[in-house]
């Protein structure tokens, strides 16, 4: 799973414009509508189909699906009376697929190649930001349409090198076909795990070619189960391209219908991206400031739950007696002013001094033991003023967070039991850059060893940043593959 907090600065480059460029006298992904001023016409005049028709060739089993999305479309008006977060995806969906198409019409260049890219959310993003950035490198004017479906993923879109960016439509029929129609991708690319059956079969019907980066196939994940296969091998079969992390993702794949000839073993572009977040100019952000003027034993825990802090704050408590002037950075998996404001208190009861990361920012660090992060964008870039880190999730049935941007950083890092989710941190513990550890008495004794023992923390160190070294390149042979979906352009045709 990825983090709400690594968002900030993720992606800021633009490969791709809002539009402009040369149009030539077809078009090279739709040859059947003209470029130029003749396609706007050509798009705006097609059927409008209703959200629920059957299309040839729809899989029985996606009715309900469909019907399904409607409900929830239905919903989103409700949905806008709350502000949790899946009323503000639900909300966010509203409204989407107007926006897209109005772009598509307006600035969608016919003779530039285009993709669109989805990513649920933050982690998901994180790798497609990667494989845009390559595949911007490679295709001179790419427009890119990035969707994703979590409000987590806000920020993160708003840096993305994309012409667009926005909450992915209805997967409906008439929504997504409408949309297909106005922005005429070259592929349409999905990240992770996720598949969206309607899209995909549009696409199909389109002769737009459907890829899969950054592949994974979890242990139990409920689309690797009979009932997820049925409804989705139809969706599975239609794929051109599923770039898989390893031989066993790759498997997991063939399993539930991906064909053979479509399946490549790339690595994890997720690991190009944290590794260029790690990176990049001194650490001279204000609110990193503080931590590098007042240098003390740091540990820094990102993406933490309630769950994690349970067993995470009573082994903080008893380390810092045998680790004097002991500060610990905390970044909630949603930090809002309120969940931050309860983090505070928690610390407050133990004694710790506490503030806020903006409290740190304006005031400096000396009299702060604990800070807790009340925004989103900063935690990939606070892991590297950190002597140890803690990352979030391993005590509750969710998911392990992301463990790529500690160990980039070169930070040893904790995390709870429930990490089989994570491929990374299984192996970054094998090679001795991580420690799985199942109670804060263990969690005390893993903080306090890292945090003493000078020669101990530099092997482990260096062990999560040589992992991270070993692995790069995942994105840019990824974005080759995807080089060859995309319809050339129009100069080498």
């Amino acid at each position: 799973m990825g983090s709400a907090n690594d968002t900030g600065q993720a992606c800021q480059s633009f490969h791709s414009g809002a539009g402009g460029g040369r149009l030539g006298n077809r078009n090279p992904i739709y040859p059947g509508l003209a470029s130029g001023a003749g396609w706007r016409g050509a798009v705006a005049g097609l059927p409008v189909h209703p959200a629920d028709a059957y299309r040839p060739g729809m899989a029985v089993a996606h009715l309900p699906y469909v019907l399904l999305q409607r409900l929830l479309g239905a919903a989103a008006p409700v949905a806008a009376r709350s502000g949790s977060k899946t009323a503000r995806a639900l909300v966010g969906r509203r409204g989407a697929g107007e926006a897209l198409r109005a772009w598509g019409l307006e600035h969608r260049d016919p003779g530039l190649p285009g993709v669109w890219m989805h990513a649920p959310s933050v982690g998901e993003g994180l790798v497609a930001c990667a494989v845009l950035e390559a595949l911007g490198g490679r295709r001179v004017g790419l427009q890119t349409v990035f969707t994703h479906l979590s409000p987590s993923a806000e920020a993160l879109a708003a840096g993305m090198p994309a012409a667009w960016a926005g909450y992915l439509p209805w997967d409906v029929p008439g929504e997504v076909g409408r949309s297909l129609d106005a922005v005429r991708p070259g592929a349409v690319v999905f990240t992770r795990t996720e598949v969206w059956p309607i899209l995909v079969a549009e696409s199909h019907r389109r002769s737009v070619p459907v890829a899969m980066v950054g592949g994974t196939v979890r242990p139990g994940a409920g689309r690797s189960r009979w009932w997820a296969r049925a409804v989705l091998r139809s969706t599975w079969r239609r794929l051109s391209l599923a770039c898989a992390v390893t031989e066993a993702d790759a498997d997991g794949f063939a399993r539930m219908g991906v064909p053979t000839a479509a399946l490549k073993v790339t690595g994890d572009p997720g690991i190009d991206s944290a590794a260029a977040r790690a990176g990049g100019p001194k650490l001279c952000e204000p609110w990193l400031v503080p931590f590098v003027e007042e240098p003390r034993p740091t540990v820094v825990a990102g993406s933490t739950w309630p769950s994690d802090l349970r067993v995470l704050l009573p082994a903080l408590d008893r380390a810092r007696r045998a680790v004097p002037g002991l500060r610990v950075v905390v970044a909630p998996h949603e930090p809002t002013d309120a969940v931050a404001a309860g983090v505070l208190a928690d610390f407050f009861g133990y004694g710790w001094r506490g503030a806020t990361l903006a409290e740190v920012e304006a005031g400096g660090a000396v009299d702060v033991d604990a800070v807790v992060v009340e925004r989103l964008g900063v935690l990939a870039r606070l892991y590297r003023v950190a002597d140890v880190a803690f990352v979030g999730g391993g005590f509750h049935g969710a998911g392990l967070h992301s463990v790529l941007e500690p160990a980039a950083a070169g930070v040893p890092m904790l995390f709870g039991p429930r990490h089989a989710n994570s491929r990374a941190a299984g192996e970054l513990a094998g090679v001795g850059g991580a420690r799985s550890v199942a109670s804060a008495q263990v969690l005390e004794e893993a903080l306090v060893h890292w945090l003493t023992d000078g020669a101990a923390h530099a092997y482990a160190g260096g062990r999560a940043s040589g992992y991270i070294h070993a692995h790069r390149g995942a994105a840019a042979r990824t974005a080759a593959l995807l080089d060859d979906l995309l319809t050339p352009p129009l100069d080498s045709a």
